[in-house]
């Protein structure tokens, strides 16, 4: 059985032809669509993040003994030292 030589059909681009395709690139409607949807995944992640961290603090809250009325007593308070 005979190896076949497996050609590598990829050949190194000059920095010009990297630029010239970057910027072509760049003007494509597919990547503008590709970027936003990584943005909106982005954000939305970043959204589930900062939710994870805000039960994770009304968890502590609640262990010290905090309620969802006792804010109307620190509005009260603030409300004093203005």
């Amino acid at each position: 059985m005979k190896k076949e030589k497996i050609q590598d059909t990829r050949r190194f681009l000059s920095d010009a032809e990297v630029e010239n395709e970057i910027q072509m690139l760049q003007q494509s409607e597919y990547v503008k669509l590709a970027r936003q949807e990584e943005r909106i995944r982005y954000r939305r992640r970043e959204y589930l993040y900062h939710l994870r961290q805000q039960e994770k603090r009304g968890r502590q809250l609640a262990a010290l003994g905090w309620t969802p009325d006792m804010d109307q007593g620190a509005e009260d308070d603030e409300a004093q030292l203005d």
